[in-house]
Formats: C-alpha cells, structure tokens, sequence
C-alpha cells in the first residue's frame, strides 16, 4: 500500500511541535521570558537557531509540502536535543538519509549478544555494516565448512576473495553478483565513510566481478529466500533466509538460515 505522504508531512510536524515543547529556552541560552503562554521553544526561537525563516519552519510544522534540505533536518536535530532514538525517528518521517548515521550507531553492542546467537539452532551470524561477522554459531560454522573461525571474518570477503566460496555457494556468480546490489542498498547512506570506502576498494582490486557488479548501479533489498550451498560433507543444502535488524543497532542485522521445508 503507497505510503500517505500527507499524513506523513501531518506526523512529521506534530512530533517537532511536541520536541520544541520539551526544550527549555535555558538550554540555548535564551532568557525565560515571561509572556510564554506554551512550554518550550517558540517558532521563531527554532528557526533562528537554524537559520531559517520562521514562516519557512511554520510551514513544516504545518504539513505543507515543502522541500527542506538534510543540513537543515541535521541542524533540527541538535537545536530540539533529539536522542538517538528521536533523531532516526525524525529522518525517517522526513524520508532523509541521516549523515550522522554512522556515528550515532557505534555504539557498544549488548552483553550476551554470542550466547544469543549460540542458542539458536540453524546457522545464524551477526554482520555489521561493513558486514564483518561479529558473532556466529558452531551450527554456521559447520555450514561454512570452518569460516569465519579462519581468516578475516567479513561476508564480502569470504564470497570475493576465498575460493571456497565459489564451490560452497550455488551459482556463485549470480548470488554474488546480487549480493553486491544488495550491499549498496544497505550503505548508502554510508557511502562517504572511509571503512565502508576501503572496503569497496579493496575488493574492487581484489575481484573482478565485485568490479563490474559494483560500476553497474544495481540496487535491491536484502530480502532472503532461497539459499543454495553445495557442502562438501553434507552434499545439496537448500536454505531460507531471513534477515533482522538489531534494535540497539540499526546498523548490525542478525542472519538465519533455516532448512527449506522438505530437505
């Protein structure tokens, strides 16, 4: 269903109503005043805190549609003290990237996170964004035939520049051709971070075909399905995954391979 984009613009300036509400004029220095008849920062104070005019803010608040640009939504952010939570919240109803993303993100990671994933039975790891794997099972482990327990632990790496990919993966080449697509999806907002460039970098040099995957612009979610592996032990394993994003961070997502009904 198409997302309603008025209803959107509504929520968008209702939630910068109620955070200007919560701003004490004392935190940006601003006397008290004693004519406030609502809690908080007015209009004005907010606009000229960012630089804006104060109809131009007004009309945001309001739902207009108008076009608002990502220094503006980043200088809304610090002026209303948005926490980390809010800050997501507030680029996400106004459909911008958050530059600060990254940054925001790299926070530690819970305790328990390896026993969470140790107690689930069917391969399951933890990438970050640069998806190297934080964590694993001995079930993944088994799957991978030993990796990542050998060599740099990052999914990019093992698919373009171990070989035992191209033998353990089905069709290496499509699936790794897609996984590239898959990979600038999920760093675009990113795309100016130096580990995320290096790593481009290094695998581009590395890897012919993360080269041409990578010049080609594809695009696509990293939306699971059907996982094919050819297991030197085992033999034909056919896989479902499914992918989850960690609440604590956005940026870590948690990957499970569950057997395909039937095999």
């Amino acid at each position: 269903m198409p997302r309603d984009d008025a209803a959107r613009r509504r929520e968008l300036g209702a939630f910068l109503r109620s955070a200007r509400a919560r701003v004490a004029p004392a935190d940006h220095g601003l006397p008290p005043g004693v004519r406030r008849r609502t809690p908080g920062l007015r209009r004005e104070e907010i606009a000229q805190l960012c630089g804006i005019s104060t109809t131009w803010y007004t009309w945001i608040e309001q739902g207009r549609e108008v076009s608002v640009s990502v220094d503006v939504w980043c200088r809304l952010a610090e002026a209303l003290r948005l926490a980390r939570a809010e800050r997501h919240y507030l680029f996400s109803l106004a459909e911008c990237a958050d530059p600060e993303a990254g940054r925001l993100d790299a926070i530690a990671l819970p305790e328990g996170l390896q026993d969470c994933v140790d107690s689930i039975r069917c391969p399951a790891y933890v990438l970050d964004r640069c998806w190297n794997v934080l964590a694993c099972n001995a079930a993944l482990l088994r799957l991978f035939d030993g990796w990542p327990a050998r060599g740099q632990p990052n999914l990019l790496r093992y698919i373009f520049l171990d070989p035992a990919a191209r033998t353990l993966v089905v069709d290496w080449e499509e699936r790794a051709s897609r996984v590239v697509a898959e990979f600038r999806a999920d760093v675009a907002a990113l795309a100016g971070e130096s580990d995320i460039a290096a790593l481009v970098a290094e695998l581009q040099a590395g890897s012919p075909l993360f080269a041409r995957a990578w010049t080609r612009q594809v695009v696509v979610d990293r939306e699971g399905g059907l996982r094919e592996f050819q297991h030197p032990a085992d033999g034909r394993m056919r896989l479902r995954q499914f992918t989850f994003r960690l609440a604590i961070r956005p940026d870590c997502k948690l990957v499970m391979l569950l057997d395909e009904p039937g095999h």
